[in-house]
């Protein structure tokens, strides 16, 4: 019966750029200790065909594919929220209007909003202003602040889209790839990112617009964040920052992990998950 009672149904959801697939390594993992797992692609990612990132205007129509998700569960179910780096954004939004459907909410190296600022705030304040240069060749510069010099993008790309530009879309490098996401991780996952990557967007003017994230939905799921310590990306300073911004409910820490914890150090995220449902959930 024990046994029975710690079956979770986690439901992972992916960063920027990224899909479901990244997930590859710690789904079985997870449903070897027995739980239900659901790895998901937003729109416009992974092998969602139908639609391309230029398409997607606001981060809401980026995530419905887990808002639908969370919608269709029965009334009597509770799923556990894990996303990664900018996925924080849509676990956010699943949170706020599905409270009631989700035990607790793992932020993996992920933004984590609060509901004292704009979404925007966490993106605004740590990596990139909103001021937006456009020149010649139409790509788009963002002057960025002390804490990601522009130098640490290595080559990629941020290119204006909409009928008013104001959408971004962001495309990797491959050296910004193999050297600030996955300096840590297998070299057969650097490739496999590299063969898989999609353009997305981090939807900055959009999330400076929505309204804050409310303290009776986002606020009252609980939460938990594992920070990566060697994450070149989100650095553990900022993730620290977010975690004094918006206090959790527990912090795990992963030692020698780059931005990508699920190829870089797979059983031990899949440990932590597993730990902080039995502790949370």
């Amino acid at each position: 019966m024990g046994e029975e009672k710690k079956q979770q149904h986690f439901v992972l959801v992916h960063g920027a750029c990224h899909g479901a697939w990244c997930w590859y390594k710690v789904k079985p993992l997870l449903e070897a200790s027995g739980h239900r797992v659901t790895a998901l692609d937003l729109a416009a990612s992974g092998i969602d065909t139908t639609r391309s990132i230029t398409e997607i205007s606001t981060c809401e129509q980026y995530s419905e594919p887990l808002i639908q998700l969370i919608a269709s569960l029965p009334s009597d179910e509770k799923v556990v929220l894990v996303g990664h780096s900018f996925g924080g954004f849509s676990l956010a939004m699943a949170m706020d209007k599905f409270p009631d459907k989700i035990s607790v909410s793992v932020f993996v190296t992920a933004f984590m909003p609060d509901t004292k600022h704009s979404p925007s705030f966490v993106v605004d304040k740590l990596s990139l202003t909103s001021k937006i240069n456009l020149n010649f060749n139409s790509m788009i510069t963002y002057k960025f602040k002390r804490e990601t010099p522009p130098e640490a993008w290595l080559g990629s790309e941020l290119k204006p889209y909409g009928s008013d530009n104001s959408g971004v879309s962001m495309s990797f490098s491959t050296e910004f790839m193999k050297h600030a996401l996955y300096q840590l991780s297998p070299v057969e996952d650097i490739e496999l990112g590299l063969l898989l990557k999609r353009p997305g967007s981090l939807f900055i003017k959009d999330l400076s617009k929505v309204e804050n994230f409310s303290d009776k939905g986002y606020g009252s799921v609980p939460r938990a964040y594992i920070v990566c310590k060697e994450d070149k990306t989100l650095t553990k300073e900022i993730q620290w920052w977010m975690i004094d911004n918006y206090p959790t409910k527990l912090v795990k820490e992963m030692e020698d992990t780059d931005h990508m914890p699920m190829f870089c150090k797979p059983q031990l995220l899949s440990d932590y998950l597993s730990e902080i449902t039995e502790k949370l959930a």
